[in-house]
């Protein structure tokens, strides 16, 4: 209990230094968190946007065919124009024209803005000092909101404020719409993921062209409350929009440039498009030319054009796909922030090591992830992705600290002791039952391997010891690493041999197939070493192992002031005399008959004989394991095998002749030395086919 409880003050003593870390707003962990979330829209993909909202683009097209930007104010007058002509229903201008061209060109933009009485002038906030036309400030005071609603007591709003402005000049400005700004705001990181809806300057709160816009498309009134902490709501008729306490709309992109429907200016101008093509949309013009330079970079898109940001707010909410960050997503937040590192705490204190503690906090982390990642994909909620992982990080390294230095001391001690002399899957048994350190064992089924270096005695002749111990050493780390992750444990080495254990001490499912599969790796790393052998110069080894599975005694074996687990009996002995039965077959794996039929489905055999081995007076059947390639064309063999023990010696002479003609295999050689003998000697009526092996 008293683990539990530390645990649970550390998930919430993370809880809270996250939580004031928000508080202190943090721009490297903002910064991160919004690039996660960046992630996520990218992972979400493109969305296809409302065909209600359109750009016209001075694209390239345009400079080419009207000439390079700025055009004289006679031509934007026929493209405004033209809009009104194809049915645009509002036109909001990505533009500002705050200076004089000249009296007649300046008339002519006028009058084109006037006879289309649609168009939203757009302005542009700045600090820097300048003065302002009284006429021009006069045209902008009359788009500032006017349906307000300030709590009781409220003196100041968190709005970004504004000193100075760059408007259009009276002329061209009298002529328009409404006024609305179009000041683009990035986050820390130089990208652009919000709309800015609302400014302050001199006193008042001033409308985007965004706003301005919808307010126009839709023929409502734009309404904005405002609290105690900020910008409470923002409506437009029955369009609600969930902006933040500073007047901000988090855009929701639907896709890289282009992915607005976009016309060329030069095609309205030219008229080029069918006459119904722009009927009732809200167009919104501005550059998507790179040369001129009116280009954001977002997650989406790194030269994104600032029109298709105004855009694509103003589509957001047509289509009220907006990402939703409000109060109730802030409760949940923090509700989450709580939460997560509690049930960590509680994962923690059942985890049996700071292995599987690690990984509960990675498994609770992507479930985080992947919770949020189908709310903002299905339901647009924005909800923190770094806040949580932060706690459940804090909560797992102090709790893991924890447990390092006070829960695991005790374990810490006995493994130090008991690791030199047992296994390490043992040693993690002794440490969950210290009861069975004493003598004693169990009997239990088990798969037995041995493997032995045919002719290591001649080979130590030639070598001096050091070259035989770094080649023994080449040798046995590949292989026991082979045995343990086949699940197996390594009982001893016997010299050069290599005695390993399958369902013991610990229950291994399919321990048999486990034990053949180890056979068959080891042969394959048999051959890449002894290609690295060949190329410096080593003389090459050669390999026999051995397997069977049967019941044995396992256990602690030994005196009591020292002894080893291993395990002894008769099914013990016969895996020792199937490795050394390989010499006289020139096989590399014999297995029992047991090993077979418990062994996986996929593995290939060859039964070879019917042997009663040194020790024994019951026959038993022997197998070997062959690779893939090895099993082709067994057919012949198995049936030359059944004429022999049919006592059809001619006939499974021929068939054994056959096959070694076919393929050099030292088993078919023995069968056809025994049945020339037995063609000249007949054996005995009592003969069973059994061949008696007194060798070990």
């Amino acid at each position: 209990m008293r683990k539990y409880l530390v645990f649970f003050l550390l998930s919430i003593f993370s809880s809270v230094l996250i939580l004031l870390i928000n508080f202190s707003s943090l721009a490297f962990i903002q910064n991160v968190d919004l690039k996660m979330k960046d992630v996520r829209m990218l992972l979400r993909g493109p969305l296809t946007p409302p065909s209600s909202v359109i750009i016209v683009a001075i694209d390239n097209k345009s400079v080419k065919e009207i000439g390079r930007w700025p055009w004289s104010r006679e031509k934007i007058g026929e493209l405004i124009k033209g809009m009104a002509d194809y049915g645009v229903k509002v036109t909001a201008l990505d533009v500002v024209f705050s200076e004089t061209q000249n009296p007649v060109s300046d008339k002519a933009l006028a009058e084109s803005i006037a006879q289309s009485g649609n168009v939203i002038a757009g302005h542009f906030f700045r600090n820097e000092v300048q003065l302002i036309d009284p006429e021009v400030l006069a045209q902008i005071q009359s788009s500032k909101i006017q349906q307000l609603q300030i709590d009781p007591g409220v003196t100041s709003v968190p709005l970004v404020e504004y000193a100075n402005m760059d408007a259009n000049i009276a002329h061209i400005g009298q002529s328009a719409l409404a006024y609305g700004f179009f000041n683009a705001i990035s986050d820390t990181d130089g990208l652009f993921r919000r709309a800015p809806l609302l400014l302050l300057y001199d006193g008042n709160i001033y409308p985007s062209m965004v706003l301005q816009s919808l307010k126009y498309f839709t023929k409502e009134l734009a309404q904005v409350s405002i609290g105690s902490d900020g910008v409470r709501a923002i409506q437009v008729g029955k369009y609600i929009i969930p902006s933040n306490q500073n007047g901000e709309l988090t855009i929701n992109y639907y896709g890289p440039g282009g992915t607005i429907k976009t016309y060329s200016a030069a095609d309205i101008i030219k008229k080029r498009l069918p006459v119904n093509e722009l009927k009732d949309k809200l167009a919104f013009v501005g550059f998507t030319e790179i040369g001129i330079y009116d280009v954001r970079p977002t997650p989406f898109d790194s030269i994104l054009p600032g029109v298709e940001i105004h855009a694509t707010a103003a589509a957001n909410v047509l289509e009220q796909r907006l990402i939703v960050h409000n109060r109730n997503t802030i409760l949940t937040e923090r509700a989450t922030l709580f939460l997560l590192p509690l049930i960590l705490a509680l994962l923690l204190g059942l985890a049996p090591s700071a292995t599987v503690g690690f990984l509960a906090g990675c498994i609770l982390s992507a479930l985080h992830l992947a919770i949020n990642y189908l709310l903002f994909s299905r339901y647009s909620v924005d909800l923190s992705l770094v806040s949580p992982l932060l706690a459940l990080g804090i909560t797992t390294i102090s709790s893991e600290i924890y447990r390092s230095l006070v829960v695991d001391r005790k374990g810490r001690y006995m493994k130090k002791a008991f690791s030199n002399y047992v296994s390490a899957d043992l040693v993690a048994q002794i440490m969950k039952n210290p009861d069975s350190l004493k003598l004693g064992g169990e009997k239990k089924e088990i798969s037995i391997l041995f493997s032995d270096i045919r002719g290591f005695t001649t080979l130590s002749e030639k070598l001096s010891p050091e070259d035989l111990v770094q080649l023994l050493n080449e040798y046995l780390n590949p292989m026991t690493l082979i045995v343990l992750e086949e699940k197996g444990t390594l009982d001893k080495y016997i010299g050069d041999a290599i005695m390993a254990l399958f369902n013991a001490p610990l229950d291994v499912i399919d321990h048999a197939d486990h034990a053949c599969r180890t056979a068959l790796r080891m042969m394959l790393k048999l051959d890449d070493l002894n290609r690295s052998f060949i190329e410096r110069g080593i003389q090459t080894i050669d390999i026999g192992i051995g397997i069977n599975t049967g019941d044995a005694v396992v256990g602690n074996m030994g005196a009591s002031m020292r002894f080893d687990y291993t395990a002894i009996g008769d099914n013990v002995n016969l895996a020792s005399r199937l490795e050394g039965l390989n010499k006289m077959y020139g096989t590399h794996i014999i297995v029992s008959e047991s090993t077979k039929l418990l062994a996986g489905k996929d593995l290939h055999f060859r039964e070879i004989d019917l042997v009663a081995v040194k020790g024994k007076q019951q026959p038993v059947p022997i197998y070997e394991l062959m690779s893939g390639g090895e099993s082709v064309s067994m057919t012949m063999f198995s049936e030359a095998l059944r004429l022999y023990r049919s006592r059809e010696f001619s006939a499974a002479l021929l068939l054994f002749d056959d096959f070694c003609s076919q393929k050099e295999d030292r088993v078919s050689s023995i069968y056809i030395e025994r049945c020339s003998e037995f063609i000249i000697n007949q054996p005995p009526e009592e003969w069973n086919g059994v061949f008696v092996a007194n060798l070990k």
